[in-house]
């Protein structure tokens, strides 16, 4: 097993780091600046920054935002919302940015994950999957991917979505189960293996994470090559440090 990745995730609203249930119900959580050198110093492996209301509020990134945090990250940074060009991409790289990060534009327009890959190479591009699980008899896939923060149906197969941007070039995947996101009860293994199993790309698992065996659960059973998490961080319930003794007491190999 390679080492297994812990990323928390700012998700900006505002221009401060937020947490919500479900995609909803947001609220305040700290300084993006604060929160980015904490992490870096606590032994973050990744930091992802999400503008979650870009492209609902149809606007592209924002470019002050993201520079703040650049200017004092030191682990490698991933940037998504609002990214719908080669050209937003450009300009998030030339902020020093390591990774961009799309979702609703790969679905909306599939051929920017080939073209993308082609120009700054597959590692510098991740593909957000959001999914959500249908009930029987919905005439919808039982895990659906879903866009613009959640709101939009898409009719999409998960696993089918996740071969298919891994086929167009996507360097990772990350996914993040709407239901799941925010209630710390855990990610959806369900879905987070069913990706996993299905490409070979790495799976980042997101959404759920309340307690140390939630982060073990997702590699071990959800095969996810990494885990995010947003809440447990942010509101000081588990350190980074913390959830890596952890996972390397189970035998899970972490950089320490």
């Amino acid at each position: 097993m390679n080492l297994v990745k812990i990323i928390p995730c700012l998700d900006i609203k505002e221009g401060r780091v937020v947490k919500g249930v479900k995609f909803v119900n947001l609220r305040d959580a700290r300084d993006p600046v604060e929160a980015a050198q904490a992490y870096c110093r606590e032994g973050a492996d990744e930091l992802v920054f999400l503008d979650i209301f870009a492209t609902v509020e149809n606007r592209k990134t924002r470019l002050e935002w993201v520079k703040r945090v650049v200017d004092v990250v030191t682990v490698p940074f991933a940037v998504g919302g609002g990214i719908g060009s080669i050209e937003d991409m450009e300009a998030l790289i030339k902020l020093g940015v390591d990774k961009v990060s799309i979702n609703t534009s790969a679905v909306k327009k599939p051929e920017l994950i080939t073209e993308a890959a082609q120009k700054f190479g597959r590692e510098k591009l991740v593909v957000a999957i959001d999914g959500r699980k249908n009930p029987p008899g919905s005439n919808l896939p039982r895990l659906e991917v879903v866009i613009k923060s959640g709101t939009e149906s898409t009719g999409m197969d998960i696993v089918d979505w996740a071969k298919r941007v891994e086929a167009l070039g996507a360097g990772e995947i990350l996914l993040t189960s709407k239901d799941a996101d925010g209630t710390k009860e855990g990610y959806d293994l369900e879905m987070t293996r069913a990706a996993a199993e299905a490409v070979s790309i790495p799976v980042t698992a997101s959404g759920g994470a309340g307690k140390l065996e939630h982060l073990y659960q997702a590699i071990t059973e959800g095969k996810a090559a990494a885990v995010l998490a947003a809440s447990i961080f942010h509101f000081g319930e588990i350190s980074i440090p913390e959830a890596k003794r952890y996972l390397k007491e189970r035998g899970i190999p972490v950089n320490i």
